[in-house]
């Protein structure tokens, strides 16, 4: 999924806001919308360079390319940015389903380092949703396919959708 094409002006609508469902659009269709426009105010990952590769209902891809300025002191990719990325995947993934989602909690395991210049992926899969919370599993690869970190997030949902879903006329 690309990004939205004009990054200068934000037509996204006020947190909370929905836009119109049209009529008869598939969970996966629903996901995307979600995606677009959860993209257009993710100011974060617009700054990093974050692209959201794939959304469907419970799954997010996203990656990001590690700049110089991404680096600590040991000339790895600081920790901060790879759970950002995972974050940013578990964020996608558990608002997916139209239902405004927040991190209630999330852990970070950090398994082999990343520098400059990898691109780094990642996946998040919803393990499970029932009532106002989820539990979503991120994997964070590198372009090799090297397990970088695994992450761990809850999900709490909060008011509101992304689109508005229209009532059938009798």
């Amino acid at each position: 999924m690309a990004p939205p094409e004009t990054r200068t002006r934000r037509t996204a609508p006020q947190p909370g806001a929905a836009h119109a469902t049209p009529p008869q659009m598939t969970p996966d269709d629903v996901a995307q919308a979600c995606g677009r426009i959860m993209f257009a105010e993710d100011t974060a990952a617009m700054h990093l360079g974050v692209e959201l590769l794939e959304i469907r209902p419970g799954y997010a891809r996203v990656a990001m390319k590690v700049r110089r300025e991404l680096t600590n002191g040991h000339g790895i990719c600081h920790g901060g940015y790879i759970f950002l990325l995972a974050d940013t995947a578990f964020a996608y993934s558990c608002n997916s389903h139209n239902q405004r989602a927040v991190a209630a909690g999330a852990s970070i395991e950090f398994l082999a380092p990343a520098h400059e210049g990898d691109l780094l992926t990642a996946e998040g899969v919803e393990q499970h949703r029932a009532g106002r919370s989820g539990v979503y599993d991120m994997r964070v690869t590198d372009q090799n396919g090297r397990l970088i970190a695994l992450f761990r997030g809850k999900s709490a949902t909060i008011r509101g959708h992304f689109i508005e879903e229209r009532k059938e006329q009798p």
